[in-house]
């Protein structure tokens, strides 16, 4: 029996990465599609790297010609820096359209984008999926521009698609300009960092959590086609606490609170209702926080 082939875009950032490594357990023929090869700590020796920018649909069509016969597309893909609107808008919904458009009379089984809580705006929590988005961010914005052509492309042409909106996903491997990796290196150095005033309250899901539900929606079609998730733990957490947990581990580190101010499209609270995962798709997070924050602790330590 032939191997499913899947394309990964953004296989060789953190979430693309747990996942890709999760897809080649399955035994499955992984394609990583991003704009730069993977840092050293990502790199999987199975993986097909193609070098491409879906922005670009000459560039991509042309790379993609032999894998027009994948099984499954995940989306983890887009521009990183937020703060050109157009950029944004390019990467995260042109991108989009051009590799839908590239498989739409294929036989592609699962088109999987990876949206945002973002597009959620300053909804109030717990956001349900039935709630209005109202993007502030440019991201959240080219988010749900994406998630609105998709669906739309579902209900006319039957594309196969679910969105996935993640909310504060963290464990080893993670970038370390992320909230939960500055803390436990800076903790680990035992020196002074600023923080928030931690009075945020936010939901954190363990990556292995999260890839695992994926991987769900991938397989279960008939539950998920033309469905959005969104997917985190189900119950906050003040950020404050969050760091205060990894000093007591750790056992060192010094914040400074009250050093860094929110931004404007942040909330003092964001969590998502995750009712809809559970019931669909018999889904549930498996990874308390504490042993998930004692897992990425342990990755850090051996990294240095």
């Amino acid at each position: 029996m032939n191997k499913k082939k899947i394309i990964v875009i953004g296989g060789t950032g953190f979430l693309g990465f747990h996942f890709s490594k999760l897809c080649l357990k399955k035994k499955m023929t992984v394609i990583s599609v991003s704009r730069k090869k993977p840092p050293k700590k990502r790199y999987l020796e199975k993986v097909k790297y193609l070098l491409s920018d879906i922005s670009i649909k000459s560039q991509i069509t042309k790379n993609l010609k032999h894998h027009l016969n994948a099984d499954f597309i995940v989306n983890f893909g887009g521009e990183v820096d937020h703060k050109k609107a157009k950029k944004v808008l390019r990467s995260h919904y042109f991108g989009v359209k051009n590799i839908s458009e590239i498989f739409l009379d294929q036989n592609l089984k699962k088109f999987i984008q990876i949206g945002t809580s973002l597009e959620y705006g300053k909804s109030k929590s717990p956001h349900n999926e039935l709630i209005r988005p109202k993007p502030i961010s440019n991201y959240g914005k080219a988010k749900l521009i994406a998630t609105s052509f998709l669906i739309n492309l579902y209900k006319k042409k039957n594309f196969p698609v679910s969105i996935v909106r993640p909310y504060q996903i963290y464990g080893p491997y993670q970038d370390k300009n992320r909230l939960i990796p500055i803390v436990i290196k800076s903790s680990l150095k035992n020196i002074k960092f600023p923080c928030s005033d931690g009075n945020q309250f936010r939901d954190f899901l363990y990556v292995d959590d999260f890839v695992r539900f994926v991987f769900q929606v991938m397989i279960k079609k008939k539950e998920s086609d033309g469905e959005i998730f969104n997917i985190g733990f189900g119950k906050t957490i003040k950020v404050k606490k969050v760091i205060q947990l990894i000093n007591s581990l750790i056992k060192k580190g010094r914040p400074i609170f009250g050093q860094i101010k929110l931004r404007k499209e942040e909330n003092l609270i964001t969590y998502p209702n995750i009712k809809k995962a559970k019931i669909l798709l018999k889904w549930k997070p498996k990874i308390s926080f504490k042993k998930g924050i004692i897992k990425t602790i342990n990755y850090y330590k051996k990294e240095r």
